[in-house]
């Protein structure tokens, strides 16, 4: 069935069949999903006697891939490694279908209707555990349910305070203004060079919208892959993901520019459209350890799991600790191999049963997006913290109410929903790391919570607020500025709870001056220490104990010089 559906979608669009044509076979796909429930997903035990090693990551991770480690000081580990094939092999000649494979996790998804497969699964030495990963009928997908999208004549959008220095936005000025990200792009940094991996339900109308003209004609699509379809087309299947792209990627002047027109992208579809089952949870690992491979530096994923359409997958509130569900595993796996995992919060704010954040945001290393109007107020169907454990979430926040996506045809119609706001800081986002290339994924993120409008307060409403490129841009550029291999002091531990310890390297004695600020250059502590020569520590405690989280600069004077150290407040 696959075959011929991807066949005749190639033909169609050679010779432009009408979008009413494209949309009947799309159903088609979506019926033929829904008769294919019997998933499962297979635990091994082990890697023993794989033909891959650690010490050579080439034969399974792309150079992008390594060198992002490298830049990051992170270690080629065993989840590196993919399982090993020949328990693969060894699944397949049971007679089940292999769909998806996982090193991360270790195992491997299937699909069978035959228990006796199962039996001989089951019985195999090197298999722990096998999870139905399927069941139920389909009761549609609340996450994208809750999103609701209306169409805007153009002429009721004046032009005025939509053109800059670099691009007249269209339709977007507002998203992008907001967090104050066009400076960024009129100082240059607009994605060159950065890859971006988008993980969602299909990108149907991404070969035909003019909006990615620019992306097809400067192979800027990297490649696509379906987790959900094996060997699937992704431009056939649904229309999610064209418009959570558009939010990056969409490139006319006067009609509507994403926040990062000049990147490169995946476009990766973990996402099954026409149902809701815990299979795609493990979809979303596996496409999120392929963005790894091919060396993506950001992941947006506008996908979230609470209800399935089997009850018993459900996840309660208590799941949502950051530990526990799998594609949280996945995210926080991801993000700890150098990626920003850029998720959207979810769309459950108004639901008075399960407001909170939904699954992979509630991971601690997630960077989640919650939802504001284009005046910065929160949205009330933006999904809230905390986290079952009691983590502050979402982590910030960007107008996901009225912004402008791409329409199916040639347009731009208007959408709510937090699937539209995590984009736009994910596009924003790779073009501040594109500015600061030396610094590490958290570096990034602690300067975006650092220069938002909430971070001296954050909540669970808003997280750290609305970000402010520009300024998260001048956090960075004055931590590199202060960088030198003949510190005068070091601080630790950094980050830091309610001590932190300063030491100076001093060739004299010498009158010192520490002054203390918070990410917006507020002055919270003055003081000055005489010093003996070579060595001195001072401890505080008293000074920081009560201060709020948040991103500090500590300044150092003396008479001969001057430094300026980071410093992070868990």
């Amino acid at each position: 069935m696959t075959i011929v559906i991807n066949k005749l979608f190639n033909f169609l669009n050679m010779k432009k069949i009408s979008f009413l044509v494209i949309n009947l076979i799309c159903l088609i796909v979506v019926l033929n999903a829904q008769i294919a429930p019997n998933k499962y997903y297979i635990q091994f035990t082990d890697k023993n006697n794989s033909p891959y090693s650690i010490n050579d990551p080439e034969t399974f991770l792309t150079a992008r891939a390594i060198a992002r480690r490298q830049a990051q000081n992170i270690p080629i580990q065993e989840n590196d490694i993919p399982v090993n094939p020949q328990y693969v092999q060894g699944v397949a000649a049971t007679g089940a279908q292999i769909l998806n494979t996982s090193r991360w996790l270790n195992g491997v998804t299937i699909f069978t209707d035959d228990s006796t497969v199962l039996t001989a699964i089951e019985a195999l030495p090197y298999v722990d555990h096998l999870v139905k990963a399927t069941g139920g009928r389909s009761n549609g997908k609340t996450y994208f349910e809750n999103e609701s999208f209306t169409t805007k004549n153009k002429n009721e959008i004046v032009s005025a305070n939509r053109e800059t220095d670099t691009y007249d936005y269209g339709f977007a000025y507002n998203q992008i203004n907001q967090i104050k990200g066009i400076g960024l792009h009129d100082l240059g940094f607009r994605g060159q060079g950065m890859v971006i991996a988008v993980l969602d339900a299909g990108y149907g109308g991404v070969l035909n919208q003019p909006l990615f003209d620019s992306l097809r004609a400067n192979n800027q699509i990297l490649g696509t892959k379906d987790f959900v379809v094996p060997n699937g087309n992704v431009y056939f299947v649904h229309w999610h993901g064209r418009m959570v792209l558009s939010c990056m990627a969409a490139n006319i002047s006067g009609l509507m520019i994403g926040t990062a027109p000049k990147a490169s992208y995946w476009l990766l579809r973990s996402e099954d459209g026409a149902s809701e089952n815990v299979i795609e949870e493990y979809n979303w690992v596996s496409a999120a350890e392929f963005a790894d491979s091919v060396g993506a530096d950001i992941i947006n994923s506008s996908l979230g799991y609470i209800n399935f359409d089997d009850s018993t997958f459900n996840h309660p509130y208590s799941d949502m600790d950051g530990n526990t569900c799998i594609s949280t595993i996945g995210a926080d796996i991801a993000a700890s191999k150098g990626i920003i995992v850029t998720n959207s919060a979810g769309n459950s704010g108004n639901n008075s049963f399960f407001p909170w954040v939904g699954a992979p945001a509630d991971g601690d290393s997630v960077f989640t997006i919650g939802a504001v109007d284009s005046t910065g107020v929160r949205s009330t169907f933006s999904s809230i913290g905390p986290t079952y454990d009691g983590r502050i979430k979402p982590t910030v926040m960007a107008q996901g109410q009225g912004v402008a996506i791409a329409d199916g045809d040639t347009g731009v119609i208007y959408g709510d929903g937090t699937s539209f706001s995590s984009p736009i800081i994910a596009g924003m986002t790779a073009c501040l790391w594109q500015a600061h290339p030396e610094m590490n994924n958290m570096d990034i993120i602690q300067a975006l919570k650092g220069s938002a409008s909430q971070s001296s307060f954050p909540d669970n409403y808003m997280g750290w607020g609305i970000p402010n490129y520009m300024f998260a841009n001048s956090i960075l550029t004055n931590i590199e500025m202060n960088k030198t291999g003949n510190n005068m002091a070091k601080a630790f531990p950094n980050p830091f709870r309610n001590v932190l310890q300063i030491e100076f390297k001093l060739n004299d004695s010498s009158v010192c001056k520490m002054k203390l600020f918070n990410a917006f250059g507020e002055l919270v502590m003055s003081r000055s220490f005489l010093f003996t020569k070579f060595t001195a520590v001072v401890s505080l405690s008293k000074e920081i104990s009560n201060l709020p989280a948040g991103i500090y600069f500590l300044k150092i004077v003396n008479e001969k010089k001057s430094e300026t150290l980071k410093l992070i407040k868990e």
